[in-house]
């Protein structure tokens, strides 16, 4: 039985749309010499239209002319203008079925394409599965086949028989997929797999359910329970590489679906399915448990030494009277001695005059023990705490399959000594232990006279992996987030194949020398413009007052009338709802469409369920909550659809139905192009302590919380939205925005505040080939990086030095091979930022990347200076950005606008719910503004359409987001 397999109604309309643009039309549909002299055979206007027509059909979109088919009126006004009979002759067309099927044949022959056959449908089925292996996506199967069609030359069915095609192909695919997944499994091995079908001993939940639950805190009770299951998973003894025989994302899609099915649900599966997917969940979780074990002990070494920091304050604090005073004493001393030189008095006796003897040795002796290194170092106090590394490292040690590149070889070595020595009990460290990792701070605690310290050993040695495994110096075997840095980028073989054939996915030329001449070039004749407008004191709205950069803020004008029209269109909205706006944006968008059934694929078929388990995540109620406030929703039937139906992807492609539907709007491209975006993370409490999550960052303190990272659009669609650790820095995910939304807006320039770039990042975004303006606070401290051997004399203040070409040069190749592997989606952009960010400076690629980026933002910065317009631009894009979030803390009101849930996947469906729901209220408010304006011109006070770049669709004064949440009946659709 072949997969229930759909498309949107918009997916429907788009993949075989009729052109009607005139561009498309002049490109798809114009006529050719030989086209007309088959036309013109043909007797009378009508049915010379009617073969011309049905010729253009089978050229774009490749399909016949069906029975009683509507044709756009631009298409038919343009064949019949090129024809010079009317377009209304159509209505005469084809009166006989029989005049239409022979002028189908005819053009068919004619343009050189086969009728859709029973022997195409299989052979599309077999296209169609090779590409499911890899993605189940409706729209991308549905599209392969319809370019497989036009490339074997066949006439493109109808959509109904393309679904169901691509509903057998997938699941033909999937069977071919389980069975890849349990042909190597042996009897013994199906038989572990079924017992985590089981109850667990003393418990109330299956060993499945256990093995998947997430630690509560960081510390060394939670990390030895987190052991256990890592135990257990590695008991089942899957084959090695069983996983890499099909494609990860299928292997994450099939774990995603066991995990949504109960344990009855498994157990009543055929033996194949049941055990492939098991296959599948293990393996997604041993990755999962490992990672969250690395973290863990992560979050404790940051615990350990954030308070031997603060003990070493306390302690600090409270001896500082006593060094104050010891100071003074031996002060006095001094003067004495000094006294008794010039006088010539007898030295001891001076000393003696200001306190016995005794009490100047004591002295002596206190100022050597208050000035000794380790009181201004909080090290040396870390080790009190090693007690509680002790309770779990060695197991963790024991669990964790460690490897190493051979720049920390020395590292792993070091590791391997203290399995030994926990292993056989040992105490004292050898003589010929690795110490060649031992950083300078470290070497005075760790080697002393009397041998090597075992607990600074230990945990110098605990300290440097966590440093090499987030660099990716080092790797751990099973991990998804540190694995070996090259798994993560494109083989080496297919990034040649790419460069020689030159098809690499980057905005650069691959020319190494080329590149660097005209980017080079181009910062000499900017630093030069630059220098001379400074020398003079020309340079716009800036000056460098004693060497030093001052730039005058921009100004900010709203013009009075613009005031006005908001105040009047802000009038003229309606109140509403939250609930009735929802209603209103999907019958306009269809978005609910798109949350389909992870199983079927089938969307939702309750729109009322599906919108107040959205509404639930966006205000922050919660299922349980939202149940008690909807009436004919119950808590179960929302968990269910929750499962079912809500996922991150299905929030992508309904967050992308909404964008682009604003996008479409013409009013929106008063506020923009849909070219601009702009970046910012903002930040929610959390309801546990960070004291025990170990999420602490300095910026916010010792406040647990979480960091919604959002990018909206010029035209304020809000299009992509990620949940991340407040303490990674904001220009991580800037990228993932720019790459991975749905929408069909094509962003090519993008703006961030000071916490969004970095030079790694600067670098990237070129490669890519984005335009990068961030607005960097304190600009006039930011360096300037100048071409080598030159000098700029007005810009000294500002200036750092040479670009360091040669490590472009020698690492161009590994640039080109990161950039490629980003652009592909091989790899995130925010994992390997990330690493990036961590490498020891030693690192060449690093380093490299770190140059390129110094170039790029000296060019950007120059531009800065010379151009105000670039600065209001930058300026107007993050406004936006504060605005919406200004919205989104309005709708997150619930909960005191706490994220209270322990699991993640539930915190970032909490931030895409709430994106989806800002998005549906800057569509909706633009859809009244636009009737408002309407209505203002009605009424004979029409807009000035330079002041429409004022309004703001982000208002919510006017929508009732509390109170009861009761949804309208069904009606017709808006728009």
């Amino acid at each position: 039985m072949a997969r229930a397999f759909s498309l949107t109604d918009a997916e429907r309309a788009e993949l075989l749309a009729i052109p009607t643009a005139p561009d498309e039309l002049i490109e798809h549909h114009t006529l050719t010499d030989e086209d007309l002299a088959l036309v013109m055979s043909r007797r009378g206007g009508a049915n010379r239209l009617g073969v011309a027509v049905q010729l253009c059909l089978l050229r774009s979109p490749g399909i016949g002319l069906a029975p009683d088919q509507e044709l756009p009126a631009a298409m038919l006004q343009w064949v019949a203008d090129q024809l010079g009979v009317s377009a209304a002759l159509w209505s005469e067309y084809a009166r006989r079925e029989e005049t239409r099927w022979e002028h189908a044949a005819l053009a068919r022959d004619h343009v050189g394409i086969q009728p859709f056959t029973g022997a195409d449908h299989e052979a599309m089925v077999d296209h169609v599965s090779s590409i499911a292996l890899s993605t189940d996506i409706s729209r991308v199967l549905v599209e392969s086949a319809v370019a497989w069609l036009r490339g074997a030359g066949r006439v493109v069915p109808a959509v109904t028989v393309l679904e169901r095609a691509c509903g057998e192909a997938t699941a033909q695919a999937t069977r071919a997929i389980r069975q890849e997944l349990v042909r190597p499994l042996t009897r013994l091995q199906r038989a572990s797999l079924d017992r985590l079908l089981d109850v667990k001993p003393g418990s109330t939940i299956t060993w499945l359910s256990w093995i998947r639950q997430t630690p509560l805190k960081a510390n060394s009770k939670y990390l030895l329970e987190h052991l256990d299951r890592l135990r257990v998973l590695r008991a089942i003894g899957l084959p090695d590489g069983i996983t890499s025989r099909v494609h990860q994302n299928r292997l994450l899609k099939l774990a995603r679906e066991g995990a949504q099915m109960t344990v009855q649900d498994l157990s009543r599966f055929e033996s194949d399915r049941r055990h492939a997917t098991l296959v599948a969940i293990v393996a997604e979780t041993t990755a999962t448990v490992t990672d969250q074990l690395i973290e863990m002990h992560d979050r404790i070494l940051q615990k350990i030494f954030r308070t031997a920091k603060n003990r070493h304050q306390e302690r600090f604090a409270a001896e500082g009277k006593e060094l104050a005073r010891n100071s003074q004493l031996l002060s006095d001393v001094g003067s004495a001695l000094i006294a008794a030189r010039r006088d010539g008095a007898d030295p001891f006796h001076a000393i003696e005059s200001v306190l016995p003897w005794d009490q100047f040795a004591q002295a002596v002796e206190n100022a050597g023990q208050l000035t000794k290194p380790a009181m201004f170092d909080s090290l040396h106090l870390a080790v009190e705490l090693f007690p509680t590394l002790r309770r779990y490292t060695p197991a963790l040690l024991d669990a964790l399959h460690i490897r190493a590149a051979p720049a920390a070889q020395a590292i792993l070595d070091g590791v391997a000594v203290i399995r030994d020595m926990n292993a056989s009990g040992a105490r004292v460290v050898p003589d010929d232990a690795p110490t060649d990792f031992i950083r300078r701070r470290w070497r005075p605690l760790t080697i002393t006279q009397a041998g090597i310290d075992r607990r600074f050993y230990e945990l110098c040695v605990l300290t440097e992996l966590r440093n090499a495994l987030r660099a990716g110096d080092m790797w751990v075997d099973g991990s998804r987030q540190f694995r070996d840095f090259d798994t993560y980028l494109l083989p080496v073989e297919h990034y040649q194949a790419l460069r020689d054939a030159g098809r690499l996915p980057i905005a650069v030329t691959t020319s190494r020398d080329d590149y660097l001449q005209e980017r080079l070039n181009l910062l000499q004749q900017q630093l030069e413009t630059v220098n001379a407008l400074a020398r003079r004191d020309q340079l716009p709205d800036a000056s460098f007052t004693s060497g030093r950069l001052k730039l005058i803020p921009l100004e900010a004008i709203v013009p009075d009338t613009a005031e006005r029209l908001i105040e009047q269109t802000t009038a003229l909205l309606p109140r509403a709802k939250i609930t009735q706006l929802l209603v209103d944006v999907a019958e306009m968008t269809g978005f609910d469409e798109h949350f389909r059934h992870i199983k079927s694929g089938v969307p939702a078929s309750d729109r009322k369920l599906l919108l107040t388990a959205i509404l639930a995540d966006a205000i922050n109620l919660g299922p349980t909550k939202m149940a008690e406030s909807c009436t004919d929703v119950t808590y179960p039937k929302l968990v269910r659809l929750r499962a079912t139906h809500i996922r991150d992807e299905t929030y992508s492609a309904a967050l992308a139905a909404i964008v682009n539907a604003q996008h479409r709007h013409p009013l929106a491209a008063h506020w923009g192009d849909g070219t601009t975006s702009s970046s910012d993370g903002q930040r929610f409490r959390t309801g546990s302590k960070a004291a025990a999550t170990g999420h602490i960052n300095p910026k916010y303190g010792s406040a647990p919380g979480r960091l919604i990272y959002t990018h909206i659009s010029d035209q304020y669609a809000p299009f992509h939205t990620q949940l991340v650790n407040v303490g990674v820095r904001d220009a991580t995910y800037v990228l993932d925005g720019l790459l991975h939304h749905e929408s069909d807006l094509q962003v090519r320039e993008h703006y961030t505040d000071t916490a969004g770039f970095t030079d790694h990042l600067f670098a990237l975004m070129h490669t890519l080939g984005y335009r990068f303006a961030p607005r960097i606070r304190d600009l006039k401290d930011t360096k300037l990086f100048t071409p080598p051997g030159t000098t700029f004399p007005a810009l000294a203040s500002m200036t750092a030095g040479p670009i360091n070409t040669r490590s472009i040069t020698a690492h161009w190749d590994e640039i080109l091979r990161l950039t490629a592997s980003i652009k592909t989606g091989t790899v995130t952009a925010s994992l390997m930022l990330r690493k990036l960010g961590s490498y020891p400076r030693q690192n060449g690629l690093a380093l490299a990347l770190r140059e390129l980026g110094r170039l790029e933002r000296s060019l950007f910065i120059l531009d800065w200076l010379q151009n105000p317009d670039l600065r209001r631009r930058v300026t107007a894009g993050l406004n936006k950005g504060e605005a919406r979030n200004a919205l989104a803390r309005a709708v997150f009101f619930n909960r005191l606008g706490e994220l209270r849930d322990h699991n993640f996947e539930h915190q970032r469906h909490r931030a895409s719910g709430l994106n989806l729901v800002t998005a549906a209220i800057s569509y909706w408010n633009t859809i009244h503004l636009d009737a408002a304006l309407d209505q203002l011109a009605d009424e004979g006070h029409p807009a000035d359409p330079t002041l429409l770049q004022h309004l703001s669709p982000l208002g919510w004064e006017h929508i009732s987001l509390t109170g009861d949440y009761t949804w309208p009946r069904p009606r017709r659709r808006l728009a």
